[in-house]
């Protein structure tokens, strides 16, 4: 019997897919399941980008795209945006590789940085992936705990204590997936110290940036000077652009280390799709009011998310700056994170995913989805207030 790899042991499913197949299962059964474990956009592509793609298609844009990093005028569209948007100013052909999805663009910036057995530190609240993506290209994943009562923050001290000979680099996620967190000015200087005393890396993951509230702008780590020699930015056209079925990252950074990732993106997925990238071209280069009447949808449900979660006994939401995420806190609890979403789904029949699938081990945390439409939000928040008695 043919056996996995020791590596394949070491990779966590996905806990998302895990709560929404069980999910998918109540519904089958005659349930009204309200899913908010997902990370998607409820909002269509906007047309002006789906018209780009199809005429692109009709075009004959079907090929392999040249050259693999990205077709020029995406190139061009980035360079440009993140330095209208960011302040970074970039080489389009030598800076830049266009990818498949921001997995991947993750993948290949830690594949261009870390040698076996390098350690890459994860600020906890974290996106799920980054530790089996870092344990998938060989390095060793380091979680960094932060809590909820001191606001997600990244203090200096904090993250010296887990630095080592073996530390390579340190992900960066602002606005964070789960928390919504963005970094303050403090936390940028706290990183950018950690990097120059202990020569470490920074993967920012800037996927969320357009879409963040109360008129802060999200700041790119790859715009300080100091340390823009050792920045990997990681993006993508998903979240901001409800783009998540197209599949569409990209990750820039120094030349010397976008070099290293594409020549990892030649041999892998060779290129993303032509034609999409066409269509990624008309999304940075057109009309932005698409963008910015999304964010302001966000924005709503963010106000009543957050006053309804703390509305609800025994449980607190901290503000949410960014993303579109709720990670609410069961304040007095006994109960695992876990067993306070599986109660939740059986109960109240609402699909969230448990803190500890982002590294949260202390607290009883759950996250949800506010991109649905309101009445459904609504809904959800009822069910879990009439049920949150069995969650102490």
């Amino acid at each position: 019997m043919p056996r996995p790899t020791l590596l394949a042991n070491q990779i966590a499913s996905s806990p998302t897919i895990a709560m929404n197949d069980k999910a998918k299962q109540l519904a089958a059964e005659g349930h009204s399941v309200i899913g908010l474990a997902g990370g998607e956009p409820d909002f269509d592509t906007p047309p002006h980008i789906v018209e780009a793609a199809v005429k692109a298609l009709r075009d004959g844009e079907t090929r392999y795209a040249a050259p693999s990093k990205g077709i020029r005028p995406l190139l061009d569209a980035i360079a440009e945006k993140m330095e209208t948007d960011n302040g970074v100013r970039l080489n389009p052909m030598s800076d830049i590789i266009v990818t498949p999805g921001g997995k991947l663009a993750l993948f290949l910036a830690l594949k261009a940085l870390l040698d076996p057995g390098d350690e890459v530190l994860i600020p906890a609240p974290y996106w799920v992936s980054y530790p089996s993506v870092t344990t998938m290209v060989g390095g060793a994943p380091v979680e960094v705990e932060t809590t909820a009562a001191d606001n997600y923050r990244l203090r200096l001290e904090h993250l010296r204590e887990f630095v080592t000979p073996r530390t390579k680099a340190i992900i960066v996620n602002s606005p964070c997936n789960p928390t919504g967190h963005m970094l303050s000015s403090a936390e940028i200087e706290a990183v950018a110290t950690l990097a120059l005393e202990h020569d470490v890396y920074i993967i920012s993951d800037e996927i969320y940036e357009k879409l963040n509230f109360d008129g802060r702008p999200a700041i790119s780590l790859a715009s300080i000077p100091e340390i823009a020699d050792r920045v990997l930015v990681i993006n993508g056209m998903s979240k901001a652009y409800a783009m998540t079925g197209w599949r569409l990252g990209w990750v820039a950074g120094p030349t010397e280390l976008a070099a290293v990732a594409g020549k990892f993106n030649s041999q892998t997925a060779t290129s993303a799709a032509t034609f999409a990238q066409h269509a990624a071209v008309a999304a940075l280069t057109g009309p932005q009011d698409c963008v910015e009447t999304m964010r302001q949808s966000y924005e709503e449900r963010r106000n009543f998310i957050v006053q309804a979660f703390n509305d609800i006994p025994n449980m607190s939401s901290p503000d949410i700056e960014g993303a579109f995420y709720a990670f609410p806190k069961v304040d007095e609890t006994s109960k695992t994170s876990e067993e306070v979403a599986n109660i939740i789904l059986d109960e109240a029949v609402v699909v969230g995913v448990p803190g500890s699938a982002f590294g949260v081990t202390k607290d009883a945390h759950v996250r949800f989805s506010f991109a649905e439409e309101l009445g459904k939000l609504k809904e959800a928040v009822e069910r879990i207030g009439s049920i949150a008695h069995k969650l102490a």
